[in-house]
């Protein structure tokens, strides 16, 4: 899989705090999160209306089905009872840490520590069975506020900014033992599959799903049902690995510099928007590219480099739209001029450093994916039509060329004021015998001005 590069290790290995069996106990960095983890956990309990055995009680009836959510190999080592009080810690602590963000000063932590917390809770191999977390939740005299406020720290870790859009899913759960049949999307795996979902929109159907599940060559084939596991080891010889580069499947197309020497032209999408946003609109000589806006920072690197690792899944059912959406990304920028350009027309908010290190990170994620070539089929279509019609493309550089500042097309509409009121001139001279200033004289002093 993509860890097969040993480059990409940091991308997928907790940097502060192992949640679930995959990394549990492996290093001594993770030590510290152990302790914080109790006492988060602690206070999670303390709000709720059992008591903590009460409540591991309820983790261990349900760990058979809990231990069918991993891999065999990550769980091999735990017997039932450690495996339900490590997932009983973890996930007190997990719901703990989201629904006290604002607040985790309380608990001496630092920011950078819980900046750290927030990307390790989003990596693949962290993840815990959201069945788990409702288990869990269900259980809290304030349930609907600790769902709330899952779909607000999911909704700001999106790279879609997006202030304005309000949590949907759990807005109807106002008590904690009340189930109305209410139809509603389906409860994620995981959070990871949450983020996902948000920053994709609900995908299609699975009749719509399954004809573009199978990504251009080489990639997986999820026949399986969607939730079977949490999470599966990324380790090269338990996943399949892809064959070729998602630039492989359009080397014909164009950097955002090439794009905007022909003509088009780049602009941000409006209103609540989702990774699947983009399209593409011709008229006359210019076209007009439209994306979502993202914001890139330190944490961008191993949320889509996780988010593509389990779209990669064998288990998972889907039609790579975060891996078709990096590797149209990647196509587009190739220098740190394209990172420019588009941070300019306000597409890209750049919280990561240079456009040098922004072009950097595109181009090293968008390495040995293999994208759903079904996907933006259609807008890049569209935008080699454009971009293969020449009169577009020579009036698109005429442009370019002559008129690139605001000065030289005052200048060049000044040229033609001129040459049109000197032609005017030269017309009412030989057909009226009189001066365009004559005339008006005569016309004002025989109405009496």
């Amino acid at each position: 899989m993509l860890r097969y590069h040993q480059k990409n290790d940091k991308y997928y290995e907790p940097r502060v705090a192992a949640i679930g069996p995959f990394h549990h106990g492996s290093k001594p960095k993770y030590e510290y999160a152990e302790k914080i983890k109790l006492q988060l956990a602690a206070n999670f309990v303390n709000d709720s209306e059992q008591n903590d055995a009460d409540l591991l009680k309820k983790v261990q009836e349900k760990i058979k089905d809990l231990r069918e959510c991993y891999d065999k190999e990550a769980t091999k080592k735990f017997d039932d009872d450690s495996l339900a009080w490590m997932l009983f810690v973890d996930g007190c602590s997990t719901l703990e840490f989201i629904y006290k963000y604002e607040k985790l000063e309380s608990f001496k932590i630092k920011r950078d520590q819980v900046a750290f917390a927030e990307q390790d809770m989003f990596l693949l191999e962290n993840q815990l069975p959201y069945q788990l977390l409702e288990l869990l939740m269900i259980s809290s005299r304030k349930y609907k506020d600790v769902k709330d406020s899952i779909e607000m720290f999911v909704q700001m870790h999106g790279v879609v900014p997006d202030e304005k859009q309000k949590p949907q899913r759990g807005a109807q759960n106002s008590q904690p033992h009340e189930h109305v049949n209410i139809p509603m999307e389906p409860e994620p795996t995981h959070l990871l599959e949450h983020l996902l979902t948000r920053m994709l929109g609900y995908p299609p159907k699975k009749s719509e799903t399954s004809a573009s599940a199978q990504p251009g060559a080489g990639g997986a084939q999820n026949t399986q049902p969607h939730d079977e596991h949490v999470a599966v080891s990324m380790e090269p010889e338990q996943t399949h690995r892809p064959k070729e580069k998602s630039k492989s499947s359009a080397q014909s197309f164009r950097n955002v510099k090439e794009l905007h020497a022909a003509g088009i032209y780049f602009r941000k999408r409006k209103g609540p928007t989702t990774l699947r946003d983009i399209n593409f609109k011709s008229f006359l000589c210019c076209g007009f590219l439209y994306l979502p806006k993202i914001k890139v920072d330190d944490s961008m690197g191993p949320k889509f480099m996780n988010l593509i690792a389990y779209e990669m899944c064998p288990d998972f059912q889907n039609d790579f739209g975060v891996t078709s959406y990096i590797g149209f990304l990647d196509s587009l920028i190739d220098h740190p001029d394209d990172v420019k350009h588009l941070r300019k027309r306000h597409i890209l908010r750049n919280f990561l450093g240079s456009d040098d290190e922004v072009a950097q990170l595109f181009n090293e994620i968008g390495t040995d994916l293999v994208p759903n070539n079904a996907i933006y089929s259609d807008v890049k279509s569209k935008i080699e039509d454009h971009y293969k019609t020449n009169w577009k493309k020579w009036m698109a550089q005429f442009f370019h060329e002559h008129f690139s500042s605001p000065w030289t097309i005052l200048a060049f509409i000044s040229v033609l004021l001129g040459l049109g009121m000197t032609a005017a001139q030269t017309w009412y001279a030989a057909n009226s015998g009189t001066a365009p200033c004559e005339a008006l004289l005569e016309y004002l002093k025989e109405r009496g001005y």
